[in-house]
């Protein structure tokens, strides 16, 4: 039985976010899985796809760090801005308009060092 596929409004969160998020998948390929747009791996678009996480506690976030600096060395967390480029690895064996389909084993890196899970995928009984 394979992983749970990933649909719009699936439940994320990035491992230096401070709240999770809510996925945000378009109908381009009008494919639905349980009555909502299925996401691929191409759903990885900052704001568009993968919303904020409330603040981001990565030092390696240039706006983190410069925070951090200016109150002498305390954390400092400042706005998420997700930087992501694509979801890893996507169903070996579903493809929606030609792309992988996501689902919950699939994981996101941020620039800043995070990495984004699927905590809720938003199906309850299609498996990809």
């Amino acid at each position: 039985m394979g992983d749970p596929q990933v649909v719009d409004s699936a439940q994320t969160s990035c491992s230096f976010g401070t709240a999770p998020a809510s996925l945000g998948v378009l109908p381009t390929a009008r494919v639905t899985v349980e009555g909502r747009p299925a996401a691929t791996v191409a759903d990885a678009v900052p704001f568009l796809n993968i919303r904020p996480f409330n603040t981001c506690v990565s030092l390696a976030n240039p706006m983190v760090a410069a925070a951090t600096s200016a109150a002498m060395g305390v954390l400092t967390p400042q706005p998420c801005i997700p930087a992501t480029t694509a979801w890893l690895p996507g169903s070996p064996s579903t493809t929606i308009g030609g792309r992988q389909a996501l689902t919950l084993a699939t994981t996101c890196r941020c620039q800043w060092g995070g990495i984004i899970t699927v905590a809720q995928p938003g199906s309850v009984q299609t498996t990809s």
